[in-house]
């Protein structure tokens, strides 16, 4: 059921220069907990709950916006501590990247490790079906089911998997989920969901299946999801809400931190909305996704961004910069957009080679004992003359290793032959490459456990560390020695999705084998008798422990990935399908539209 479209002629966009940024005087940043967005709750509750929120938010907007009018033109990364800052990059010089000789290079399906990934898909489908059909979330030990709201589903794992059920060519349990969506499915839910969730999961899920089937029933429910969103963007600035009421039509801010917007969550509805426009030919849902990015853009003062935006003056709020949780499909949907709408847009590829510049500059980092390539984060704080500066934290979310398949497929853009042709490429080019490259390695460095699983956030020692020497990276314990959430596997696609792209755009068998290690340490430690998977609670011990919870992305992202990685290269080809960052299929289209961002 592979689709079809043309292939799209390549367009490069200019590189950007390196910024050199200045300290200012700013407000204290607000606490933020760094726990990953499977985890973030939205708020819940009925009105008398969804009062107490607004009136919160109300009170923060009236006495907490002066602090953000406070913020300067700048960031000041360039006062960044390095806390004695791990080995930066070598340069350039002499590097150039290793592809396998032509008679190596493999494009054909590995047929027999494809179909354990569907046979894993289909046990787990069952179970769920089996347990708990048409509830949001599942959990497997208790072989029960939970919603996101007290009225009911709004079809999280059902939809989430849907184009998987799709392209694996499980017909009968696609009809099953079908009629589900047809007969069950409903939007009038109280309460509240998470906006970008629920975009990413469920309306993007919906317009895959569309694309990939042409059946009208998706599309008219996704038009019906996203006029049921429409209200989350009706702030000052159209800079979206983190929560929406889709019963009652309203949006609600995010308490938990004083009704500021995850820069994320706010800039990952992009692809999905302007989808929707285009199939339908209403623009009003790309006005809504491009005044996103406008506002977005005019508030930049760097190309590496705070995680938290506020919808109330359009503005950045000093806070962490890092790619893992509130940060990371930021970067992901520059470049994706760019993509989309078939190079159309250069704003955006300048936009996200703006910000890999920066990446490269102030977040990419090396150990000192085996070189390894990874992310760090930058913290703010003030010094006691009030000047902001920032603290590097050697810190990586598991999150973090989409980049790495990202900043790849940035320099093909999908296009060209495979391994690609380096000969032509510049030095923003080979620097995106060998980040990525490298940082996949370390990537997959993390899965050296005594399970073969990665954990949730992996540390590195940093050139003070007297552990620098002998050892690259750690998981954070409790005193007691006990591993806290970092030591988690919780079922995450992001490696496995950059060893699917690694491996499309050269055709390096190496890619493979290392997914095959990983899903075979899935299926050793995560895989319960049911045929379900669950969570690791702490991938250094074992035998393991399990949460009672398998993750909707367990089967729209991990084993879709899987699939895709040992399926034929025909298959949803990187020149016509651009996948939204919960691995929903979309294709590459000319737009009927033009942007709004200049």
């Amino acid at each position: 059921m592979a689709p079809t479209n043309g292939v799209r002629e390549r367009k490069k966009a200019s590189k950007s220069a390196n910024s050199t940024i200045p300290t200012e005087k700013v407000p204290s940043a607000p606490q933020v907990s760094p726990e990953p967005e499977a985890d973030d709750q939205p708020p819940q509750g009925g009105k008398f709950s969804t009062f107490r929120q607004r009136l919160r938010y109300l009170i923060w907007s009236c006495f907490g916006l002066s602090l953000i009018l406070y913020i300067g033109q700048r960031f000041g990364y360039a006062s960044v501590k390095q806390n004695s800052r791990p080995a930066r990059p070598n340069d350039l010089a002499g590097w150039e990247p290793h592809f396998p000789p032509p008679d190596q290079v493999v494009t054909t399906a590995d047929v027999e490790k494809r179909d354990a990934v569907v046979r894993a898909f289909k046990e787990a489908w069952v179970a769920y079906e089996t347990d708990a059909f048409g509830s949001d979330e599942y959990h497997p030990i208790s072989h029960t089911g939970s919603n996101l709201s007290t009225d009911g589903g709004v079809g999280y794992m059902i939809v989430d998997a849907l184009d998987t059920l799709v392209m694996m060519g499980l017909d009968e349990e696609y009809k099953r989920a079908r009629t589900w969506i047809e007969k069950d499915l409903s939007w009038d839910r109280g309460g509240g969901v998470n906006l970008f969730e629920v975009t990413i999961r469920v309306l993007g899920g919906l317009l895959s299946s569309y694309a990939l089937t042409f059946d009208p029933l998706y599309l008219t429910r996704a038009e019906e999801l996203a006029n049921r969103l429409l209200p989350a963007f009706s702030t000052p600035y159209g800079i979206p809400l983190t929560s929406i009421d889709l019963k009652a039509g309203k949006g609600i801010p995010d308490a938990g931190n004083s009704g500021l917007s995850g820069t994320a969550e706010a800039t990952t509805l992009q692809l999905e909305f302007k989808y929707l426009a285009e199939l339908t030919g209403d623009e009003e849902w790309w006005r809504v996704a491009e005044k996103v990015m406008g506002v977005v853009k005019k508030a930049l003062r760097s190309h590496v961004v705070p995680i938290f935006i506020s919808p109330e003056t359009g503005e950045f709020y000093i806070s962490e910069v890092r790619l893992g949780s509130r940060g990371d499909s930021y970067y992901e949907y520059l470049l994706k957009q760019y993509l989309q709408t078939d190079r159309s847009e250069p704003i955006y590829r300048q936009m996200y080679d703006d910000a890999m510049t920066e990446i490269d500059q102030f977040l990419i980092h090396r150990t000192v004992k085996s070189n390894l390539t990874f992310t760090a984060e930058m913290h703010p704080y003030r010094t006691p003359t009030g000047e902001l500066s920032w603290r590097l934290a050697a810190k990586q979310d598991h999150l973090a290793c989409f980049l790495a398949g990202s900043l790849m497929l940035g320099v093909t853009e999908g296009q060209g032959p495979v391994p690609p042709d380096a000969s032509s490429w510049t030095e923003e080019d080979k620097r995106d490459w060998r980040n990525g490259e490298e940082l996949l390695k370390t990537c997959m460095a993390t899965h050296d456990t005594i399970t073969g699983l990665a954990p949730e956030i992996a540390m590195f020692h940093d050139a003070s560390s007297p552990m620098a020497k002998r050892k690259d990276w750690y998981i954070k314990h409790n005193k007691d020695g006990s591993a806290i959430l970092d030591g988690r596997y919780i079922l995450r696609p992001e490696t496995i999705e950059s060893l699917f792209l690694a491996f499309r755009l050269t055709g390096d068998i190496k890619y493979r084998a290392w997914g095959w290690q990983i899903f075979q340490a899935i299926q050793r430690h995560c895989k319960l008798p049911s045929g379900a998977y669950a969570a690791v609670k702490n991938v250094e011990t074992l035998p393991v422990q399990w949460e009672d919870r398998m993750e909707t992305f367990m089967m729209s992202e991990t084993l879709k990935y899987l699939f895709l990685l040992f399926s034929d290269a025909s298959v949803c080809p990187l020149d016509q399908w651009v996948f939204n960052t919960e691995a929903h299929p979309l294709p590459v289209f000319s737009p009927s539209f033009s942007t709004a961002v200049v």
